[in-house]
């Protein structure tokens, strides 16, 4: 891979988007969107980013990533990475086990990353738009209209493409404007504190506590003197009111906060829809492409966006897209097993966790989500029947309240 290049996925060839002189719109300045930027420039596609912010400012975030990003990224991924995990402490009511890794996972500042990404989407030709609000999406005939709003001064302007991308996160307005459903999301947040003077800084520590949370809290360490306090939930002001109790009953103080609302997937989103004689697609959050085990969206955006970027430049086909769907759901059949679990659950599934089953976890990542499962069902057919009776006690994983 060429340093500071975004290498080519299979499906994706150089110049093939000038054949048929495709003129591509993103709406959003996403990590998903700046690398569907970057592929299709550098496919041949005419490809203009439209971003909501006067200036490229995201929003800092502290984010846990497998070592699959950097198969897909290379040099540009590599400087977002802050800090390297070959741990995970998984603790629960008193009860403990330790899951090395074969490959670290990687601490990356969602920022920094954001900004490589649309660095290089800009060096393969792609323009970015700032200031520019989505407003509505028509066809116009051949193609289509997208209207779009200046932030200063509230001008309305309009341009045409033949495909529209939606990379506008999990409430994305081209998703509506295009008529797909509003999908549900959970509120995650996090504080930023001192690592504590008993953990390594290689090392995450995961808590189940299902009275708090069905998913789970985690401390992340950023460097050896910061971390990433937090836990995903339902309903927004008590997610922060349950992370204020950890903190405090274990002694932690927060130096701030981040926040943001996560899509849930539940289903697969067709990611393509046809409005008039033009294309719309959906990539990323916009999509629900997250692994909803753990809600992390990174590296399955970046999925989603060579299955999208294939879609568009090979008549709707893209083998990315369906490998993606089947992992997704593997992920959905595994939530769907713990998402009930009681703390007595969480206790015998840790008390399982025989040393063939840690093998198993430490050497595939939460990208396979399928290897993983097989194997320890191999390794510990007990766990089957812990999931089994998790999976038939019916409920949901939506959030109660979906906003």
């Amino acid at each position: 891979m060429k340093r500071g290049k975004v290498k080519l996925p299979q499906g994706i060839e150089r110049g093939t988007g000038s054949k048929s002189g495709q003129q591509v719109a993103i709406v959003g300045g996403s990590a998903s969107g700046f690398f569907t930027a970057s592929l299709l420039a550098r496919a041949g596609c005419s490809v203009q980013v439209l971003e909501r912010s006067e200036q490229l400012d995201p929003t800092p975030r502290t984010l846990i990533v497998t070592s699959h990003m950097r198969t897909l990224l290379g040099e540009i991924g590599e400087r977002a990475v802050v800090n390297e995990i070959r741990k995970f402490e998984l603790y629960t009511d008193g009860r403990s086990a330790h899951v090395p890794l074969d490959r670290p996972d990687l601490i990356i500042e969602r920022s920094r990353l954001i900004r490589g990404l649309a660095e290089q989407a800009q060096a393969e030709g792609a323009k970015i738009s700032f200031g520019n609000r989505f407003m509505s999406l028509e066809s116009n005939g051949t193609g289509l209209r997208v209207g779009v709003e200046r932030q200063q001064g509230g001008k309305a302007e309009e341009l045409h493409a033949d495909v529209v991308v939606g990379a506008d996160g999990a409430l994305s307005r081209v998703a509506q404007a295009a008529g797909w459903p509003r999908q549900p999301t959970v509120p995650l947040v996090q504080a930023i504190v001192r690592v504590p003077a008993d953990m390594r800084p290689d090392t995450v520590r995961v808590w189940f506590i299902p009275d708090d949370t069905p998913y789970f809290y985690w401390l992340i360490p950023e460097s050896p003197e910061r971390a990433a306090l937090g836990l995903i939930g339902e309903d927004g002001q008590e997610t922060r009111r349950c992370l204020e109790r950890f903190m405090e009953k274990r002694g932690f103080t927060p130096l701030g906060f981040q926040g943001a609302r996560i899509p849930v997937y539940d289903r697969w989103t067709p990611v393509e829809r046809r409005v008039g004689a033009g294309k719309v697609f959906l990539v990323g959050d916009a999509a629900g492409q997250v692994k909803v085990t753990t809600v992390g969206g990174i590296v399955t955006g970046f999925r989603g966006a060579i299955g999208v970027s294939e879609a568009i430049l090979n008549g709707g086909e893209s083998r990315e897209l369906r490998s993606l769907r089947r992992e997704l759901d593997v992920h959905l059949l595994i939530r769907k097993t713990i998402h009930q679990f009681k703390q007595a659950d969480y206790s015998r599934l840790v008390d399982l966790m025989n040393a063939s089953t840690r093998r198993s976890l430490s050497q595939y990542t939460r990208d396979e989500a399928a290897s993983i499962l097989w194997h320890i069902a191999l390794s510990q057919p007990r766990l089957l029947l812990l999931g089994l009776r998790g999976l038939l006690s019916g409920g949901s994983i939506l959030p109660k309240n979906r906003g």
